[in-house]
């Protein structure tokens, strides 16, 4: 797609957006699978759902626009899956799982959060108001995403002794 204008450059985010949430609706079922704690599982089933409707919303802008989300394939996001699919692979205590596990999620986390915000703001740019607030919804929820992962290592997993597991030999 030429980017001409910064229409063009709204979309073009648009659509990487719209690959990454894609791609990770894919991607979330195995980490939640793979979590030994219930409220990461929970967290990150929950986050799928969001996610679905992360998706819908952009289909809806998309709709309202005229246009078609596909297009795009969002690299930045199958790196990071890729990389949470290492994660998946290790062999290692439960909790140092989940440890990895909530890494590799909040890095997800900002990477939307950070195309979120862009998005929004050339909406608001554009003029695209009732976009904005929509786009704003979303970056609201992956901001309390990446906050609820947090509160989840630190408010029990980190407290369960995996760093002295991680710490002490053999």
């Amino acid at each position: 797609m030429a980017i001409n204008n910064m229409n063009d450059l709204f979309v073009e985010e648009l659509r990487d957006l719209y690959s990454a949430e894609n791609q990770l609706v894919q991607a979330l079922p195995q980490m939640a699978a793979a979590a030994n704690s219930k409220s990461l599982k929970a967290a990150l089933e929950m986050h799928l759902d969001e996610t679905r409707g992360h998706v819908e919303r952009l289909r809806g802008i998309f709709s309202e626009l005229g246009l078609s989300p596909s297009g795009k394939h969002c690299q930045a996001m199958a790196g990071l899956i890729a990389e949470g699919n290492e994660v998946l692979q290790l062999r290692t205590d439960p909790d140092v799982m989940d440890a990895a596990l909530i890494g590799a999620a909040q890095r997800v986390e900002h990477y939307e959060m950070a195309g979120y915000g862009v998005s929004r703001t050339f909406a608001k740019e554009l003029g695209y108001n009732a976009f904005a607030d929509t786009l704003q919804k979303t970056l609201d929820e992956e901001g309390s995403a990446d906050k609820k992962l947090t509160s989840i290592a630190e408010g029990g997993l980190f407290r369960k002794g995996v760093n002295q597991k991680a710490a002490s030999p053999g």
